[in-house]
């Protein structure tokens, strides 16, 4: 495991913690104690793999990334940024399988849930308020993306216009095939 350090322009790629701490001391910029040693060594050491940014003042900062890449080129070409990308681990799609459904050209019956923002009348103070409704409905359509737009344009006819509708890629919009139509 490298580490990539980036303070401004000043940038290194090491491979061990030892070299990193040597980069940062390096820069009279960054005053570095034993404090700030020792959380970069329990970064260095940790099995978080998200980026580390460390404030050294308001708005200055400098980064530590964990990589696989074995020189800068590679870091800079986005080479081996995780161990999951290592060609004998097994293939893993980026793209979440709801998202790969929703255009996935399917026609027949569709159930969709739609959890959206309803502006609604408070009789006893005249204001509206927001709330969240639940909205399930089966429809005809050719794929999920084609079901949510079907279910927004009914709603957005018989809703307050102010409501609203969360994305189809989102956790708020949920459907199932139940199969072809007839």
């Amino acid at each position: 495991m490298n580490l990539y350090l980036r303070y401004f322009d000043k940038e290194t790629l090491v491979s061990n913690v030892d070299e990193a701490v040597e980069f940062l001391r390096s820069i009279p910029e960054i005053e570095m104690n034993d404090e700030l040693e020792a959380d970069v060594r329990s970064y260095a050491t940790s099995e978080v793999y998200y980026p580390k940014r460390y404030k050294l003042r308001p708005r200055v900062y400098f980064i530590i990334i964990k990589t696989e890449a074995a020189t800068m080129l590679d870091f800079k070409q986005k080479k081996a940024l995780r161990p999951s990308d290592a060609p004998d681990g097994p293939a893993v799609d980026p793209t979440p399988p709801t998202i790969a459904r929703l255009n996935e050209n399917r026609p027949g019956w569709y159930e969709g849930s739609l959890n959206f923002k309803r502006v609604v009348l408070i009789p006893s103070t005249g204001k509206h308020e927001y709330r969240d409704t639940l909205f399930v409905a089966n429809c005809k359509a050719n794929s999920g993306i084609d079901c949510y737009n079907r279910i927004v344009e009914h709603l957005r006819e018989r809703v307050d216009p102010r409501s609203q509708f969360p994305s189809a890629k989102g956790k708020n919009f949920k459907f199932k095939y139940l199969g072809y139509w007839k």
